[in-house]
């Protein structure tokens, strides 16, 4: 009886052991699961998914200079929009003269050249109306003049799209914007339905895509004249079309940029373009193409889920 007693108490030793060591590989297993390289795949999944939200672009022309950002600030890693105009007389002409300063505070002189321009200046009212997009010439001293057209009264913002050609922001494209008011009574213009169509100068332009906020999306716009595909674009910035957005309600900026290459003066009738939209809503957007040496701007409005 008592050589079984002991007997059984050792039994009884060895399995209490043995479910301690299970319960502290448990556990171990347990604390080692709160990361998800211990589950098979999820590496791969997470890797997969951070590939799709940014997807190569250094195929696309001028893809290498995007500017970061939706340009509503007049400044941005040391560099300045500044001017001395705050305000611009209504109905005539107006130049508006301002400056990019550097990170040490003096006029910037040397900019990189980007779609055949080394600026590209923009201004539009506050209702999407009103569009101008220019080339600004520069004088010695770094001061830049921007002759914009005749200005309806109300508030505008001006936004200026530049690379620098040195210092620390080199080979950096930057989107810079300022407020300007042009005084006097005016109204308000509706911003038009979104539609997927604009008729301009005798064409018709048709946009086809649904972009999504935030997330590049491939775009496409056709070209044609009295329902004939129009194959005579010419290079206007070194491209065959020029795509501009601005956001309803803060005036937000956006450039798309074109990834149809040009080849002669024989573009269209379709032309792709790499979409980003930061922000869901309304956007006025503002081709411009050229034919026969004359510019055409066409604009309609795209909703952004």
């Amino acid at each position: 009886m008592l050589t079984s007693a002991r007997s059984t108490a050792r039994r009884r030793a060895l399995a209490a052991a043995g479910t301690a060591v299970v319960l502290t590989l448990t556990l171990a297993a347990c604390g080692s699961s709160s990361t998800s390289s211990s589950m098979p795949g999820m590496d791969h999944s997470a890797k997969a998914s951070s590939a799709s939200a940014s997807p190569s672009t250094g195929d696309m022309p001028g893809m290498d200079h995007m500017a970061d950002g939706n340009g509503l600030s007049d400044s941005k890693d040391g560099y300045r929009l500044t001017s001395k105009d705050t305000a611009l007389a209504a109905g005539k002409q107006a130049p508006y003269r301002f400056t990019v300063t550097g990170p040490d505070g003096k006029p910037v002189t040397a900019f990189a050249v980007d779609q055949t321009k080394r600026m590209h200046f923009y201004a539009i009212r506050s209702d999407l109306s009103g569009f101008q997009h220019i080339h600004p010439a520069m004088a010695a001293d770094g001061t830049w003049t921007a002759d914009l057209a005749s200005l309806a009264p109300g508030s505008w913002r001006v936004f200026a799209s530049f690379t620098p050609d040195g210092g620390a922001g080199k080979g950096t494209a930057f989107v810079l914007s300022r407020v300007v008011s042009v005084p006097g009574t005016g109204t308000k213009t509706p911003l038009p339905a979104a539609a997927k169509t604009a008729e301009v100068d005798g064409y018709t332009v048709t946009v086809n895509g649904a972009p999504m906020a935030g997330m590049a999306h491939p775009m496409t716009v056709t070209i044609t004249k009295d329902g004939k595909p129009v194959t005579g674009l010419e290079p206007y910035l070194d491209t065959y079309a020029h795509l501009t957005a601005f956001h309803e309600g803060d005036t937000a900026f956006a450039h798309l940029h074109p990834t149809t290459k040009v080849n002669g003066d024989h573009g269209g009738p379709e032309l792709s373009f790499n979409a980003e939209l930061p922000t869901s809503g309304n956007w006025r957007l503002f081709l411009q193409f050229q034919t026969g040496g004359t510019l055409h701007t066409a604009a309609l409005t795209l909703n952004v889920g």
